[in-house]
């Protein structure tokens, strides 16, 4: 028992280290806001939450976000940016994981990733316009965003943002699905048996 939880732990470490890196490698997309960037670090977060269940993918989105923020730091002092990040990341992978645990299948898989990015969407779509956006803005001491004006960064910035960037990661993980499901269902077996 001590060395699957080791084992556990020394996954779970390597997920988050690889998960870090891949957040280093971000780029904006064109016509989007400039602060809005993809990144593909929430693939390792979703292996580990589909392999070694949900604990795991949350601790990976978590250690992730902690690493980039020790390593880049925050333009308002505050990791307000990487809060956003772990939220975005568990409004991702929680969907995947519950789905896929009913449905084990591509097809699982697919729906799952369908359902998280449509949830990360409006989740943070939601969650960008009553409190991350307003918590820049005061911790930048700058002139809130209000009324028309944060509603349409809303829906022509953030929401397509997400979509985005749902496509882009279901797309990269259906890709690595397809030559990983047996590995993945070997890992599950001894994970989460």
């Amino acid at each position: 028992m001590k060395n699957k939880k080791l084992q556990t732990m020394i996954v779970i470490g390597m997920l988050s280290s690889i998960s870090f890196i891949l957040m280093l490698f971000n780029f904006p997309l064109p016509a989007l806001p400039a602060f809005l960037k993809v990144d593909f670090s929430d693939v390792p977060a979703l292996i580990a939450a589909v392999t070694m269940g949900p604990v795991a993918g949350i601790l990976v989105a978590f250690f992730k976000n902690v690493l980039d923020w020790l390593f880049s730091g925050s333009p308002t002092g505050v990791p307000v940016g990487h809060m956003a990040n772990f939220v975005t990341s568990l409004l991702f992978i929680l969907p995947v994981y519950f789905i896929y645990q009913k449905v084990a299948t591509k097809k699982g898989m697919a729906f799952g990733l369908t359902i998280g990015t449509l949830s990360m969407a409006i989740g943070m779509s939601i969650l960008n316009y009553f409190v991350f956006l307003p918590m820049y803005t005061y911790f930048l001491n700058v002139p809130p965003t209000t009324g028309d004006a944060l509603f349409g960064m809303i829906v022509l910035g953030i929401l397509p943002f997400n979509l985005i960037k749902g496509v882009l990661l279901t797309a990269v993980v259906l890709l690595m699905f397809s030559s990983m499901h047996t590995w993945i269902e070997k890992q599950r077996t001894y994970y989460l048996s």
